[in-house]
């Protein structure tokens, strides 16, 4: 008797890992899928508005015309059952994940759904956010919103960037 209730448990316990342990992946699949799926996404006039972005500033309780690269990461997240990440500011959505990696120093590797965040020295805080899509050697592939060609914090669309690890300031996770 105790021996099969030892097994019962074992098998439980392996299924309950194994099914844990697939847990991350599917949600980082699933968020990658949402971000991916928004790329050409572009503003109607220039002035943060547009069906999509108006959907992500509504997301973080945000009129059309506000800088949305937050509340794109927000809505992004939120759309695979992560709410915890719900801002349409950089530094609030910053501070609502958990820091892997800062100013050069990581705790964690950066994963794909994972969240970049750039410092700007005339803000004095950070002022841009996106995804990590793939964390190379020396650059981070990323899928941000409001940006541009250029790469600029205040662009017209959702666009797949490549930029230097050094220009990446933090990455947080909301992926437990």
């Amino acid at each position: 008797m105790a021996k099969s209730l030892f097994i019962s448990i074992s098998v439980l316990f392996l299924f309950f890992n194994v099914g844990f342990a697939q847990q991350k992946p599917l949600v980082r699949e699933k968020v990658r899928n949402t971000y991916q799926s928004q790329i050409g996404v572009r503003e109607l006039t220039g002035r943060n508005d547009g069906l999509a972005v108006t959907q992500y500033l509504a997301y973080v309780w945000l009129n059309p015309g506000n800088p949305w690269c937050a509340a794109f990461v927000s809505w992004t997240l939120g759309q695979n059952g992560i709410t915890k990440a719900r801002s349409g500011g950089c530094v609030q959505l910053m501070e609502q994940g958990r820091i892997i990696y800062k100013s050069s120093r990581t705790t964690q590797v950066p994963q794909q759904g994972d969240v970049f965040f750039i410092y700007f020295p005339e803000k004095k805080r950070v002022a841009h956010t996106g995804f990590v899509d793939r964390w190379e050697e020396t650059t981070v592939i990323t899928v941000e919103g409001n940006t541009n060609e250029a790469g600029s914090r205040e662009g017209d669309g959702v666009y797949r960037k490549r930029r230097l690890k050094k220009q990446i300031y933090a990455v947080t996770t909301y992926i437990n």
